[in-house]
């Protein structure tokens, strides 16, 4: 699902999109020319190091806080490489700027007439909340679940939510008023095709915390205590959730918003049903990068 979005001739100030002295994007500190068509996404800046490590060529690295990039190539496939840190709310940031590079002109500071749709594909880990989904699995996210709130703030959200998944989501956990409103999008339809086997699918949704928002009691009481037994049993239109992490909803919401094919897939390092967690699996997210590149 992807929104067209009404373009303008609209000038954009310097207080809203911010430009650097080299002509770079203020956080990511890349340049339009130095960004491929091809994007794959990691939380960990250290994990830029190991998808750069397939790469047969290198254009450019750049580094900014916690957003590091490289453009190189795979087999021929230009391709960048980057850093999200944690969290949607870097998530807004990221995919923000990726789209500006691609889509404004940084001259004019007005908006392409011919728009770039980009490919981007998050590689991530994450903890499964279905029994029968071992340690090492990789998952794509057909669908991602947004409890951040994030897509909220943006007034086209309606048009990529699926407003049924999210009655029937938050009737079956009994969500309060005092929480985010859940948001449900799905992946883009040429990424999830090039995903088709190889991996499991369902449900990724996105937390905007690592322990209370995802179900850990470590001092603190929950909101929702049945919230990890909830979103095991939650099932609708034959879509059950399976995994939870923290950023593929925001990438899947402002991917659609801005028109570019997204998908987010992860590997499976904890099970929250079992209770258990493989924190040796370097091994296995070099196999899942290794998978990504070849489908990406």
């Amino acid at each position: 699902m992807m929104c067209n979005l009404v373009s303008t001739d609209m000038k954009i100030a310097a207080s809203e999109l911010i430009i650097n002295a080299d002509g770079s994007i203020f956080h990511l500190h890349l340049r339009p020319e130095e960004l491929a068509d091809n994007i794959i996404l990691v939380g960990d800046p250290g994990r830029v190091d190991s998808v750069r490590a397939f790469f047969e060529h290198e254009e450019c690295v750049r580094e900014n806080r916690e957003f590091r990039s490289v453009t190189g190539s795979y087999k021929g496939k230009r391709i960048t490489v980057l850093s999200t840190g944690i969290g949607t709310d870097n998530i807004d940031i990221v995919m923000t700027e990726l789209d500006a590079l691609a889509n404004i002109d940084f001259e004019t500071r007005e908006e392409k007439a011919q728009k770039r749709s980009l490919n981007i594909l998050r590689i991530g880990t994450s903890g499964a909340v279905q029994a029968d989904i071992p340690l090492g699995s990789f998952v794509y996210a057909d669908i991602s679940i947004g409890c951040d709130g994030l897509l909220n703030w943006y007034a086209e959200r309606a048009q990529v939510a699926m407003a049924d998944f999210e009655e029937a989501f938050k009737q079956h956990c009994g969500w309060t008023e005092k929480l985010p409103s859940p948001y449900f999008v799905p992946a883009g339809k040429e990424m999830t095709e090039r995903f088709k086997e190889g991996c499991l699918h369902g449900m990724t949704l996105s937390a905007p915390g690592f322990y209370g928002p995802q179900g850990r009691k470590v001092r603190l009481g929950l909101a929702l205590p049945d919230m990890i037994e909830n979103f095991e049993s939650f099932e609708y239109k034959g879509k059950r959730l399976t995994n939870i992490e923290m950023e593929s909803s925001a990438i899947a919401g402002l991917g659609a918003l801005l028109g570019h094919n997204v998908g987010t897939i992860c590997c499976i390092i904890a099970n929250r049903h079992r209770k258990d967690a493989n924190p040796d699996y370097k091994a296995r997210v070099k196999e899942l990068i290794h998978y990504a590149l070849e489908k990406i």
